[in-house]
């Protein structure tokens, strides 16, 4: 069975959480007889196929970014091209390029989209957006949201709950580096013996400004790896808070975050905003068995953590919250080793990449066979006639 995805971003371009949950998906379903394309934009001029643990990536130049929203002429062709050969076509939404390139390609294939997350932020183009999306949506035979929480709190997935499941983002441990010795004893000299961690893309849904805040009458050390567009604003916003204990360590690769989440003591993850729909580093942390700390917004990042149980859940935008939080994990140790270990006890159980690429199989054949009857009913109709 062949499957092409279709997203804005992908390896070796970028390496973003939808990103990762590609990945996840390919490898895993690759394992149990998918074959896998990723059809993405790029601002490099070399678009030759890379082959990428067993799954091939297809690249077009990007022509113009706007409002987050890569785009490329070259996209409706490649996209029909690609689709012709595939058995499902699966797309990752949100990307409203993606919408029109479907449509103008004519693609007639089964389809599956797979909700990573409502458009939180851009409100006045989403006003402009809502008919397309919406058509878009109808359109579609199965939409996948990643968690049962993000599916009972999304007003835009409320109006397609007939054709709407759950599929969780799942995580194979086996693909990430296990650090040696001599590089856990590097980041023991550079980092201590006992931190929390944050790892993510430095956006704005992040609430690390919370973070921040929370920590400005502590002492506890924080470490802040990942790079991106309000990371100057963070710094900034450390140096006037004069936070000496934190940080920021910028990209790494994935052989030093391993090391990190190894040493860490827990996870912080102050998320503020919905455009935080789930939350991969979060999860890692719970399958690295690290107690965690996120904020109630309604979205898969409380059905990684739950309260009390894998870490503590405080409400959003409350840095004193979130201060407490860290206070009660820092002073009991016992108890926060507890929860961590329940958190990996909750990603075995849930969230691994085998549950989630076996899910994902069983959608596409279905899919298949459902496309496959239709066929046959429209025929043996038209034979009537």
């Amino acid at each position: 069975m062949r499957i092409l995805h279709f997203y804005k971003d992908y390896f070796p371009d970028s390496m973003g959480g939808v990103e990762q949950v590609i990945r996840q998906i390919c490898v895993g379903t690759g394992r149990i007889g998918a074959r896998n394309d990723v059809l993405t934009l790029t601002a490099s001029d070399d678009l030759a196929p890379i082959a990428f643990e067993g799954h091939t990536i297809h690249r077009v130049h990007r022509d113009l970014n706007i409002a987050s929203t890569g785009m490329a002429v070259a996209a409706f062709g490649e996209l029909k091209r690609l689709a012709a050969q595939a058995d499902v076509v699966h797309y990752h939404f949100p990307w409203p390029f993606m919408d029109l390139v479907h449509f103008i390609a004519g693609i007639n294939k089964p389809t599956v989209l797979t909700y990573h997350s409502d458009i939180v932020r851009q409100r006045t183009l989403l006003r402009l957006y809502t008919p397309l999306k919406r058509k878009f949506l109808q359109s579609v035979d199965t939409i996948v949201a990643t968690s049962p929480n993000y599916l009972a709190t999304s007003t835009v997935l409320d109006r397609y709950r007939d054709k709407t499941r759950v599929i969780t983002y799942g995580l194979d441990q086996s693909t990430y580096p296990a650090p040696d010795a001599a590089l856990l004893d590097k980041w023991r000299a550079v980092v201590g013996t006992k931190f929390f961690l944050f790892v993510g893309v430095l956006r704005y849904y992040k609430g690390l400004h919370i973070l921040l805040d929370a920590v400005a009458d502590l002492d506890y050390p924080v470490v802040i790896v990942g790079a991106g567009p309000i990371e100057a604003e963070l710094k900034a916003h450390a140096l006037r808070l004069g936070l000496t204990h934190v940080l920021f360590l910028g990209f790494l690769d994935d052989a030093d975050k391993v090391a990190l989440l190894t040493l860490c003591y827990a996870m912080v993850f102050p998320s503020h905003l919905r455009s935080e729909a789930f939350g991969i580093s979060l999860l890692e942390g719970a399958m690295y068995g690290k107690p965690l700390i996120s904020s109630e917004i309604g979205t898969g990042t409380s059905y990684i953590n739950v309260h009390d149980e894998t870490g503590l859940v405080v409400p959003p935008s409350d840095a004193m919250a979130f201060r407490d939080a860290m206070v009660s994990l820092w002073n009991d140790p016992a108890r926060a080793h507890a929860m961590g270990r329940r958190a990996a006890e909750r990603y075995t159980t849930l969230f691994t990449a085998e549950r989630m690429a076996s899910n994902y199989m069983a959608l596409y054949r279905e899919l298949v066979t459902r496309h496959a009857d239709a066929a046959v009913a429209r025929h043996g109709v038209a034979r009537e006639q």
